[in-house]
């Protein structure tokens, strides 16, 4: 069965070379084995209320439990820009007009913000090749959610999801050669890598002070101001149907869009379930059409999150006992359900 768990101390070599298989503008999943030990160590002092509140953040794998092979990888930032400051490009409209020539013109502006300081993040988002396969990116993105829905109590109003941004066929990014690369003076994967890694005082000691009009940008770079990279595109698909949307904040470097919502607005939150299991021989080979849900335990030291066949029925939900024992749950145990199919009306 293939699960999505909280990270262990043990899964620093795993999460390595899985990191190798990433490309360029994924900020917070580098192939840095020290980076990497460090995020496990975080995400583990957070579970144990050990972390102070600027850096406490929550780390999952994707798990095939039958190889022990991690897949993906996903992230929850607690609360951003409590420490280092969250910054982003506000898109705004500006109007010029003169009455006396009975011309105006609209354009839009890119301003430095602040505006998602102290929101919950979704971040990190990766899922190997090997796996993508139907259903597997949606267990991974949809995982973070059951989350936020059994643990609401540790998490603030806000949540946004920072998306990856356009690179063209050459690998780079139009938008950072327009912009960022006048003013910052190194290329993208080393300012990438600095931000990576809290360094990030050199955003606010060289960034544009003044606003930034996007159309006196060459055409291409126009164009990526809140488009999505290619590989992004299904993720930010599942995180609208999540109830996330753009709201005209974009990302410093690469101009990818910014999703946004109230954590209480999730479908997640909305339409899971706390039931109790009971542990039966569910039947195999059920039609592809058969109803399915996400299920998670409710433990937060050892989350898991997987999808099982059925809905629950008389109050309760059924699982066999190989998906019992890979979610880590015993009869009389209770679950969270999500079918994953949207109710209808």
């Amino acid at each position: 069965m293939i699960v999505v768990r909280v990270v262990q101390r043990g899964d620093v070599d795993a999460l390595m070379r899985l990191a190798l298989e990433t490309g360029p503008g994924l900020t917070t999943f580098k192939p840095d084995r020290d980076a990497l030990a460090a995020r496990v160590e975080r995400a583990r002092r957070t579970m144990e209320d050990r972390a102070e509140a600027h850096e406490a953040g929550y780390f999952f794998v994707m798990e095939d439990t039958d190889t022990g092979d991690v897949a993906g990888v996903c992230g929850i930032e607690t609360a951003v820009g409590l420490q280092q400051p969250f910054y982003n490009y506000r898109v705004s409209t500006v109007v010029h007009a003169s009455q006396d020539l009975g011309i105006w013109t609209r354009m839009h502006a890119l301003n430095i913000s602040h505006d998602l300081t102290g929101y919950t993040e979704v971040c990190s988002l990766f899922l190997s090749p090997r796996y993508r396969t139907s259903g597997v990116g949606g267990l991974l993105s949809r995982s973070r959610f059951m989350f936020l829905a059994q643990f609401r109590e540790r998490f603030p109003e806000r949540l946004c999801a920072e998306l990856r941004g356009h690179f063209d066929a050459q690998g780079t990014s139009p938008f950072w050669r327009a912009v960022g690369s006048h003013f910052y003076q190194i290329d993208f994967n080393a300012a990438d890598y600095l931000s990576s890694h809290g360094r990030k005082s050199f955003l606010a000691e060289l960034m544009p002070r003044y606003p930034v009009y996007v159309e006196l940008l060459p055409d291409d770079a126009q164009r990526c101001v809140g488009l999505t990279h290619d590989d992004t595109i299904p993720a930010r698909r599942m995180l609208e149907l999540e109830g996330l949307r753009y709201e005209n904040h974009v990302d410093i470097f690469d101009a990818g869009p910014v999703l946004e919502c109230h954590i209480a607005d999730l479908r997640t939150v909305r339409e899971s379930v706390v039931v109790p299991i009971e542990i039966a021989e569910v039947p195999s080979g059920a039609p592809q059409d058969a109803p399915r849900s996400l299920v998670s335990n409710t433990s937060l030291g050892d989350f898991r999150v997987g999808v099982a066949s059925g809905v629950p029925r008389d109050g309760v939900f059924r699982l066999n006992a190989a998906e019992a024992a890979a979610l880590d749950v015993s009869a009389g145990g209770l679950v969270r359900v999500l079918p994953l199919k949207h109710k209808q009306g």
